[in-house]
């Protein structure tokens, strides 16, 4: 995927940035972008599927009982929700699955519950700017596993073109 240095076209959501967003902005050292826009859409891709699934935690109490009838084999959390949204988790689960277990919680912190770097590395006790490099990398991984790099063609046998002699050349007369 190739680096291109253009500016990021960001929506606003109401009015409010997303700490995604505001990273998106930042400038590399040799004046270009700091996240490429794939690793952006990525990010929003995730963002959206997070939504969809409805995987927010509540903060209201919920007045159905906690027990509620339901079929066995089903899990609590699932009940009630649409196809749609079921969906949306096994994307987000594969998604963080694919990025690994040191880079899924960074993602998860700064895309889907949308914590600050500054945050991030209070809670985690980062060194200072530390946490902009986490998340690039981390989002770098995450638009790895949405368009994996193309796969290069393997080598059918050991010898070049044109390795085998002519056996023509060795029958003709001179």
């Amino acid at each position: 995927m190739p680096e291109v240095n253009k500016v990021v076209s960001v929506p606003a959501r109401a009015g409010e940035k997303t700490p995604l967003q505001m990273l998106a902005r930042l400038k590399g050292r040799d004046g270009g972008i700091f996240l490429p826009e794939y690793a952006f859409d990525a990010g929003e891709r995730l963002s959206s599927d997070f939504v969809r699934a409805q995987m927010q935690p509540r903060v209201t109490s919920a007045l159905q009982p906690r027990l509620e009838s339901r079929g066995r084999g089903t899990r609590a959390d699932d009940h009630g929700l649409s196809d749609s949204a079921l969906d949306a988790r096994r994307r987000v689960t594969r998604a963080l699955s694919a990025v690994g277990p040191e880079l899924a919680d960074v993602l998860l912190d700064f895309v889907c519950f949308e914590k600050g770097l500054e945050q991030l590395e209070r809670e985690r006790q980062w060194p200072v700017r530390s946490a902009k490099l986490m998340v690039r990398t981390a989002l770098l991984a995450l638009a790895r596993h949405y368009a994996p790099p193309p796969s290069r063609p393997s080598t059918r046998h050991w010898g070049a073109e044109g390795y085998r002699p002519d056996i023509a050349a060795m029958f003709a007369e001179d």
